[in-house]
């Protein structure tokens, strides 16, 4: 009789017991440590990526005589004008001396001090060079549209980080202060790193977390949790009119952050408006994760979070249909979900309301 030959390694032997793990399983622990580690020290942000974002723009510039002759045109431009200032400021006209002003959002040289020598000169220069950087770094033909925003947003930050009003020798409201202060703001503001090092040190809370306390501060829309599971506490807000709407609300925020960051206090409360409009609100708390949790996909958080939501709404309610609204990562789950349950014939969702969320990943 033929037997057909065993699939790889079906009859390989396994480790015996007490014996060390599987090296390869040791070495791809330590490349996902290593991952880990230096997601947590850049911020998530992947080096590969911005590194070929920079090497894109850098080549094609290389291969663009004309845009490298018009940023030196620019550039040009821009130093006469500030030659033209600093020759006013010697003739003492320096208060009236500006050769650019700062885009409408930034702030940061309103106070008049910025306009006396030589603080005007540190950030006019300042302020041009942010300006001729922007041009170099925007309209470099046969550049990836994703790498040039990347490329002249992460330029605009390193630029901005040596701004003149960071540095207290060259911010002359942080100079007028500590002569008004006798130099007590810079030991008081060692004082506040110490503790925020002390804090970060200990794993205390920030400075200031004391005063938000959940159902006190926080979260004070009256509510009960009406279901749970190994991933959610599903809320549902006590009703504050006489009559409600007939659908229910289910509320999706992101598992990233708590529940009541739609619930921060009377005043700006989103829960509190909804409820007060009649609405039946439910929203979803989603637990903090352990170890337990840790192989969970995307696809449990859409059946364990929003589906099951979904159902135990229907359940206590008695509706049909059901109108929702995602905040965040919770919209864009909420979409996966809605998604699904349409694949399946599932009309359960009457509506669907996406607060700062994203469903297009594709320049993301």
């Amino acid at each position: 009789m033929n037997r057909q030959p065993p699939a790889d390694g079906a009859n390989a032997p396994g480790p015996a017991a007490g014996v060390a793990p599987d090296k390869d399983e040791v070495l791809r622990d330590l490349d996902r440590t290593f991952h880990a580690l230096l997601g947590e020290a850049t911020g998530g942000i992947s080096q590969i990526g911005l590194a070929e974002a920079w090497a894109d723009w850098l080549s094609h510039l290389a291969l663009a005589p004309g845009t490298q002759a018009w940023a030196l045109r620019k550039g040009s431009e821009k130093w006469a004008r500030f030659a033209e200032m600093l020759a006013a400021c010697a003739a003492g006209s320096s208060d009236d001396a500006a050769c650019i002003t700062p885009l409408p959002h930034d702030h940061r040289f309103d106070d008049e001090a910025w306009s006396n020598f030589p603080y005007n000169v540190l950030h006019q220069a300042f302020l041009l060079n942010q300006q001729w950087w922007h041009n170099l770094t925007t309209g470099v033909p046969g550049v990836d549209a994703r790498n040039e925003r990347l490329v002249e947003f992460y330029s605009r930050q390193i630029l901005d980080m040596l701004s003149p009003s960071n540095f207290p020798a060259t911010n002359p409201e942080v100079l007028e202060a500590t002569l008004r202060e006798a130099g007590l703001n810079f030991t008081r503001g060692f004082g506040y790193w110490l503790e925020d090092m002390r804090r970060q040190v200990t794993g205390d809370k920030p400075v200031g977390s004391e005063a938000f306390v959940p159902g006190r501060t926080v979260a004070v829309t009256p509510g009960d949790v009406v279901y749970e599971n190994r991933l959610i506490e599903l809320i549902q807000y006590r009703p504050t009119t006489d009559t409600v709407h007939e659908q229910p609300l289910l509320i999706v925020p992101a598992w990233i952050m708590k529940y009541y960051i739609l619930d921060l206090s009377p005043e700006n409360s989103l829960v509190a408006h909804l409820v007060s409009q009649g609405f039946s609100v439910f929203c979803i708390s989603w637990k903090n994760p352990g170890e337990a949790e840790r192989d969970l996909t995307l696809d449990d958080y859409r059946r364990l979070g929003v589906e099951a939501a979904l159902d135990a709404v229907e359940a206590i309610t008695g509706a049909r249909h059901v109108h929702t609204a995602g905040y965040c990562l919770g919209g864009t789950l909420l979409a996966f979900a809605a998604a699904a349950l349409a694949g399946r014939g599932d009309r359960r969702i009457a509506s669907m309301t996406l607060l700062a969320a994203q469903v297009d990943f594709t320049e993301a």
